[in-house]
C-alpha cells in the first residue's frame, strides 16, 4: 500500500463526512462508511440527496475529507462510482455498515427493505489519483433551499424568562 493509499484510507475511516463532487452539480457533503477499501453512501428519498451529482455507475467523482478535530481539508481523491445492486451479497454487507452508522432512522425496523425499494447505495473507489490541496478557501454560496433563518430574539424576552423563573 502506498503512502497515498494509507493516507486516503485512515482520513476517510475517521472523518464523519466527506464532500463529493460528481461529474454534474457542485460538491456535497454526504455521510459514509469505509468498508473494504472504498466509501460507501446511501442516498434517495429519506436519505441524503444524491440526485443533481451525476453519480452513476462507471461515473468519477472527486471526493474531498476533511479533518474531524479541525474540519481542515486532508486529501481529495479520485472516485470510481459503482452502483450496487440491491439484495446482492455485497449490498446485503455494506448495508450492514450503513445501518449502524445511520442515526436517528426513522424506520430502524424496515430500513433495510426501504433502502432496497427506493434508495441507492454507491461505493466510491479510490482509483489512485489525488490532487493538491488548494490554497483558496473554495467556498461557495448555499444551495436554495426552503429553509428559513430564525428572526433576532426580541430584546424583552430575556427579562421576561428571568422573572418567570424567580416566580416558581
Amino acid at each position: 500500500m502506498t503512502m497515498t493509499q494509507a493516507l486516503i484510507e485512515e482520513a476517510t475511516k475517521k472523518s464523519g463526512l466527506i464532500w463529493v463532487q460528481g461529474p454534474a452539480g457542485p460538491s456535497r457533503a454526504l455521510w459514509h462508511v469505509w468498508h473494504e477499501g472504498a466509501a460507501y453512501v446511501v442516498g434517495g428519498p429519506g436519505e441524503q440527496p444524491l440526485d443533481g451529482l451525476g453519480l452513476t455507475g462507471g461515473a468519477t467523482a472527486t471526493v474531498t475529507v476533511r479533518s474531524k478535530d479541525k474540519g481542515g481539508r486532508i486529501v481529495s481523491w479520485t472516485a470510481a462510482v459503482t452502483e450496487l445492486a440491491p439484495r446482492e451479497e455485497a449490498w446485503t454487507a455494506v448495508v450492514a455498515e450503513l445501518k449502524g452508522k445511520r442515526l436517528n432512522a426513522p424506520d430502524a425496523e424496515g430500513l433495510e427493505e426501504r433502502w432496497a425499494g427506493s434508495c441507492r447505495v454507491l461505493r466510491l473507489a479510490p482509483t489512485g489519483a489525488s490532487s493538491n490541496l488548494p490554497s483558496d478557501s473554495l467556498a461557495a454560496v448555499p444551495l436554495p433551499t426552503p429553509a428559513t433563518t430564525r428572526h433576532p430574539m426580541p430584546a424583552a424576552l430575556p427579562k421576561l424568562l428571568r422573572r418567570g423563573r424567580k416566580g416558581r
